[in-house]
């Protein structure tokens, strides 16, 4: 039976964003972080596959993102994204000058470092020990976070092809995410392997994960 009256909600549809890394927008920067002030989930480049995020300050963004990777967000081992060192002390314990230098030598670059956690962390992360900083080499992720004065909390965009492990097309990645995130920015084809991650919370560097970044400048 036909409702005339009926009121047909319309589905959502992301903003695609052409961002360029070479020379990044600053009006459509400035865009994309108004999104991420108000709460919303914005898929990025990075200096290795595209990544999913949103404001750490934003609790509901944070548990929006656990709820799509399926898991519990106490439990979620996700980056955070920093511009650059400056801000480590905020959520960081202090560290000793070797693991300063293995930072400053290797950031910005395609590495996670797990580092301890500090009592300053943000409260959805309180009961951290530990968390993972990244600073990209990619200016449009660290121009973002610049402008939004604060980290932004990240995860990988996985494929879910049994062959590639990250879709690198961010018109694939718009076409299936489309109507669960809020912003999707083409910032040209991404990379389909992961950052390196090592820990350097214990007396010694562990590898966690080898993935772009290179062994070698350890």
């Amino acid at each position: 039976m036909y409702l005339e009256n009926t009121i047909v909600k319309p589905i959502k549809v992301a903003d695609f964003i052409r961002i360029y890394e070479d020379n990044p927008s600053q009006k459509e920067i400035d865009r994309v972080v108004q999104v991420l002030r108000n709460g919303g989930l914005v898929i990025y480049p990075t200096d290795t596959v595209y990544g999913l995020g949103c404001d750490i300050t934003k609790s509901k963004a944070l548990e929006k993102i656990a709820r799509l990777k399926g898991i519990k967000l106490q439990k979620a081992n996700w980056s955070f994204i920093c511009h650059d060192l400056s801000n480590l002390s905020d959520y960081v314990r202090q560290i000793d000058s070797t693991t300063f230098k293995i930072l400053k030598r290797a950031l910005p670059g395609p590495y996670t470092f797990i580092l301890p956690g500090n009592n300053n962390l943000p409260k959805d992360f309180k009961k951290r020990k530990t968390v993972g900083i990244r600073v990209p080499d990619n200016a449009i992720a660290q121009r973002l976070v610049a402008t939004l004065g604060n980290p932004i909390v990240s995860t990988s965009i996985r494929d879910d092809d049994d062959v590639l492990e990250y879709t690198t097309d961010p018109e694939l990645i718009f076409e299936k995410w489309q109507h669960v995130v809020d912003v999707v920015i083409d910032g040209g084809y991404g990379d389909n392997m992961a950052s390196t991650v090592i820990d350097l919370s214990g007396y010694e560097p562990e590898i966690v994960r080898e993935g772009k970044g290179s062994l070698d400048i350890f």
